[in-house]
């Protein structure tokens, strides 16, 4: 049996295309924010879990949220992987 290797470079995204994400995802979260509040409003007269108007909305209000947390997360952890790190005692026994 033979085995295939592969190199993967260590090529990281640079700061200004993650704060581009971040905002992107911001954006976008806002615009999906507001269809769910237009189609939520549009469809409240019929209050039901068979108006699907009115369940696509209030998907789209959840999903939102859902788009700006994982955009945060992003920006948050590129962030912490910018900083400046301690060495690691444990390692430099090794």
């Amino acid at each position: 049996m033979t085995t295939k290797t592969a190199t993967i470079s260590s090529i990281q995204p640079s700061k200004s295309d993650v704060k581009r994400l971040v905002k992107a995802m911001t954006a976008i979260s806002w615009i999906v924010l507001s269809i769910g509040v237009i189609l939520s409003l549009i469809n409240l007269s019929h209050f039901s879990d068979k108006n699907v108007g009115l369940m696509v909305g209030i998907g789209f209000l959840i999903g939102s949220v859902h788009i700006y947390v994982i955009g945060t997360a992003i920006g948050l952890v590129h962030a912490r992987l910018n900083q400046e790190q301690p060495p690691n005692d444990f390692n430099e026994h090794q």
